[in-house]
């Protein structure tokens, strides 16, 4: 791999690239967005892979911030029907704008959104 996952300041939990860039504030982030992958993964209709510079035109409107994954450069977005994964670490970490890459899972329920 390119890059190495490392604790950086502050406990915030990262890749040591071209450069240190946090992904997310704490260890229990980064567990916290595995498990949101996983659990999204598991219970969407469809999932959407975007990339490159076409991550910026997502629209965020109507969506919120998913606290618990505690994302720095990493983000997840939550929305009425939907999950969005923004990953931004190894674009801004390697500078590397085409690693830029997002993940839209589509077609939740209440129940896809928020588990149990």
């Amino acid at each position: 791999m390119a890059y190495g996952f490392v604790i950086g300041p502050e406990s915030a939990f990262g890749i040591d690239a071209y450069r240190w860039t946090p992904l997310h504030a704490s260890m229990d982030g980064w567990v916290e967005s595995l498990a949101l992958a996983a659990h999204a993964r598991r219970w969407a209709k469809t999932v959407t892979k975007i990339t490159g510079k076409e991550v910026e035109s997502l629209g965020l409107g109507g969506y919120e911030p998913v606290p618990e994954v505690q994302g720095l450069t990493d983000t997840w977005w939550r929305g009425r029907d939907s999950l969005i994964a923004i990953y931004r670490g190894e674009a801004i970490g390697l500078d590397a704008p085409r690693c830029l890459e997002a993940h839209v899972y589509s077609g939740l329920d209440e129940w896809g959104l928020h588990g149990g």
